[in-house]
């Protein structure tokens, strides 16, 4: 723990303190914020209790530019959590800006999915109840943007090293649910990516910015961030009946390269906004229900895409998504269906000149019949601190939110930015 914070406090110093001694006017920002969390099953225990501190530092100097940000959450019941969502620098120019070092990048038009937007990895460690700017994690990188004209532009990430998701630990009531026809061992051996040039990534976007559209065309060849699952089976022949009976499992997870092609757009069309994004993803391994397929998993090509719609009526914020994930060439060993269904509902009003917000936000899975339902109340007495009040309601028994149909809780979050 300690090595962690002289880590980040060297760090912080080395790209700091240059720009503190030469010149004037750096920017220090941040919030400090309090997280309670209140199962409403069982005997009512915390979901989480979290106190944050996050503080961002920021530069610019001509064409040069500073950005660093640290974070430390803190927990009465387990280890703190010190970490650097942001560490680079900035260069920029006429027609080129480049950007190195530690960063979030953020690509793509859908809420609360990540279809084209996966370039930064994600902290899962809370499913999907952290703020996206604390999911989406910061990648070591460079990012190089080329102006074309002032509404064309293209852009190129290179990222030396892979960084995974970040899964709930082990006993967290986040952790995903696994069920096995017996007690597996686990093989940790390739649960790492090397650390060498050959296993880096590539990601490039070209974008379009006109007064009535944004459009992207993006690609990658990368990593896929979760883990495949192989499974090695051990059979024997009971010596009695002969019957051949599953005996032994060794699970070992391991990470793949995927390559991935994509296109995104937002069009303002007067009375709403369209909004989608759409991938076609190459090299997914999938776990099959067949024995005989290699370590329980086989590759398929699959695509995914969203189409959303954004109005405004008033002070009221209406929006909708549909998603669908569709796998080619599905045969019929594989687990989980051909096409994956899912929407998104959003419903917001401003009350009290936007000292008061109210918000509805809930997943819909069609296939589970399952659903995440987040209802929320925002309250700002004044510019720098606010009040969030908030419940989160799993529905269905299966499923991405169904199986968390336990961790039904209420929340509130005190927050104060300076």
């Amino acid at each position: 723990m300690m090595k962690k914070m002289i880590l980040i406090f060297v760090l912080n110093v080395i790209i700091i303190l240059p720009v503190t001694v030469f010149s004037e006017g750096l920017e220090i920002n941040g919030f400090v914020r309090n997280y309670s969390g209140i199962l409403l099953e069982g005997d009512n225990d915390y979901s989480i209790v979290q106190n944050t501190l996050d503080l961002s530092f920021k530069k610019s100097e001509g064409d040069i530019g500073f950005v660093s940000n640290i974070f430390v959450y803190q927990y009465p019941s387990k280890e703190n959590y010190f970490g650097i969502r942001e560490l680079y620098m900035d260069y920029y120019s006429e027609s080129v800006d480049l950007r190195i070092g530690k960063q979030q990048i953020i690509w793509g038009q859908a809420d609360g999915v990540f279809i084209t937007d996966i370039v930064s990895p994600k902290n899962l460690t809370e499913f999907l109840l952290w703020d996206f700017n604390e999911i989406r994690m910061g990648v070591t990188a460079a990012k190089g943007k080329y102006y074309i004209n002032s509404d064309n532009s293209l852009e190129l990430v290179w990222i030396p090293m892979f960084t995974p998701t970040l899964m709930p630990e082990e006993g967290s009531i986040w952790h995903p649910k696994m069920s096995f026809p017996l007690e597996p061992s686990f093989d940790m051996t390739k649960s790492e990516v090397d650390k060498n040039l050959n296993n880096s990534e590539l990601f490039g976007r070209y974008s379009l910015n006109l007064s009535w559209i944004d459009l992207q065309v993006m690609g990658g060849y990368t990593f896929d961030d979760d883990p495949s699952i192989h499974v090695k089976r051990g059979f024997s022949i009971d010596s009695v009946t002969g019957t051949k009976y599953l005996s032994s499992m060794v699970v070992s997870p391991e990470y793949h390269r995927l390559n991935v092609g994509g296109l995104s757009f937002s069009a303002d069309l007067t009375s709403f906004i369209l909004r989608g994004e759409g991938a076609y993803y190459n090299n997914k391994y999938f776990q099959t229900a067949d024995p005989i397929a290699s370590d329980g998993l086989i590759k398929k090509d699959y695509i995914n895409y969203v189409v959303g719609i954004d109005k405004t009526v008033g002070e009221w914020k209406l929006s909708t998504q549909f998603i669908q994930k569709i796998i080619l060439d599905y045969e019929d060993n594989l687990i989980g269906d051909e096409m994956d269904n899912l929407a998104t509902i959003l419903v917001s009003k401003s009350f009290m000149r936007e000292k008061l917000r109210l918000e509805l936000f809930s997943y819909v899975g069609f296939n589970n019949e399952d659903a995440l339902i987040r209802l929320k109340g925002y309250y700002y007495p004044s510019d720098a601190f606010g009040i969030e009040f908030g419940s989160n309601v799993f529905v269905g028994n299966e499923g991405t939110f169904g199986q968390f149909n336990g961790n039904n809780m209420v929340y509130a979050k005190i927050k104060y930015n300076f």
